[in-house]
Parts: structure tokens; C-alpha cells; sequence
């Protein structure tokens, strides 16, 4: 193929790849819409022609950002964690909303949450943005709440908890918070708001609970 991307059998492979961290770039910077494709082949290196080799139109190639490029670090920076613990569920989540807020300290929040922007941005034009979001938003909730249910069993949090409920709240806050930290160009406003979301979930605990080794009460 030439399209700049080299040669070999994984040279296509490559070339997506490419195309696909370029439209990252171009519509994170621009939004979908205003977002161009000739800024994308030229950022990527490749032709227009290779562009349309891997994705049919504009619309094909911003699902792909979503469901490859958007959806699964979001999801690997929460849900990765949790996946590794054999202890307290609830102190994971609360480091892992911790970290989120430090990823921004050095690139700033000026563009918000991929992910918040294109749900905000496409998701009232375009069902198949909508439902993308939509099944990411799901899987990050479901796995929160899984977690919760992992928490409550072990004893970490309390026995009447709606673990569902609060899923749905947690991910509801996180992204709301990215808004109005991107609206704000405040790092500090997204800490904050996420400093108050983990103080939320240390109330779902039991009058006591045991927190890496150490019995303690709760407010």
C-alpha cells in the first residue's frame, strides 16, 4: 500500500493505527464536527485514499475513536485496578478517581473528557455516537457497580447500599465534574470535586471499617 505507512504485512494495521491517533488528536482539538479529514491523512502521514480504505466515511471513522481510541483507556484507568484487587474495592476506586485527576495536572482540562465532549457534542445528532457512549458509560457503570457489590460482600460497605444506584451516580458525578472543570480550565476544580466524590464513598462504609489494616471510624 502507498500511503507513506511503509511496507510488510503490517504496514495496513499500522496505517489504521495512525489514522486513528490523528482523529483523536484532530477531533478532541476541533470536536467531530468541525473536525477535518485532510488535517487527519496530513497529521497521520498517509493519503486520503488510505483514509478511506479502513473507514467508509467521517461517521465510520469516529466511531472507531470512540471504540477504540476513547473507550478503552477510560475504561483501563478505572476498571484495571479493580480487576487486581483482593482487598478493599472501595479505597481502589477512591485512588483510581485520585489518579484521574492527577493525569490533567500536566496536559491541563481546557478540553474536557473525550468521551463527555463527543456524548455532548453528537450524541443528540447521531444514533450511532449516542449508542457508543452509551455502551461505554454502561460498561464503566457496570463495573463500578460490580465493584461496589465486591465491597458491600467483603464488608466494606454497608449491607443496604443500592450498589446500582450508586454506580450510576458515581459515573453521573465524575463526568459532570470533568465538565465544569473544563468549563473552569481548573485542574483544581476537578480535584475538588472528585476529592468531595471519593469523601462520598467513605460514607457508603460501615460504622467501622477495616482500610488497609487499620480499623478506624467514619464520619
Amino acid at each position: 500500500m502507498a500511503d507513506g505507512s511503509g511496507t510488510g504485512a503490517r504496514a495496513p494495521d499500522e496505517t489504521r493505527r495512525k489514522i486513528l491517533e490523528a482523529a483523536f488528536e484532530e477531533f478532541y482539538l476541533r470536536g467531530f464536527q468541525s473536525g477535518s479529514l485532510e488535517a487527519i491523512v496530513s497529521r497521520a502521514g498517509v493519503t486520503k485514499g488510505a483514509l478511506y480504505h479502513h473507514f467508509q466515511d467521517k461517521a465510520a471513522l469516529g466511531y472507531a475513536v470512540v471504540d477504540e481510541v476513547v473507550r478503552e483507556p477510560l475504561l483501563a484507568a478505572y476498571l484495571a485496578p479493580l480487576e487486581q484487587c483482593d482487598g478493599d474495592p472501595l479505597s481502589v476506586l477512591q485512588e483510581a478517581l485520585r489518579r484521574r485527576a492527577d493525569d490533567f495536572v500536566d496536559t491541563g482540562i481546557a478540553l474536557g473528557c473525550p468521551l463527555n465532549n463527543l456524548a455532548q457534542e453528537m450524541s443528540p445528532l447521531d444514533e450511532g455516537f449516542r449508542a457508543r457512549v452509551a455502551a461505554t458509560l454502561e460498561a464503566w457503570t457496570d463495573a463500578f457497580a460490580a465493584a461496589l457489590a465486591q465491597a458491600r460482600e467483603r464488608g466494606y460497605v454497608r449491607p443496604d447500599v443500592d450498589t446500582d444506584r450508586v454506580a450510576a451516580f458515581v459515573v453521573a458525578a465524575v463526568e459532570g465534574s470533568f465538565g465544569v472543570a473544563k468549563n473552569a480550565a481548573s485542574v483544581d476544580v476537578l480535584r475538588s470535586n472528585l476529592k468531595v466524590l471519593s469523601d462520598f464513598l467513605d460514607t457508603l462504609r460501615p460504622a467501622t471499617s477495616t482500610d488497609r489494616g487499620r480499623t478506624r471510624p467514619l464520619p
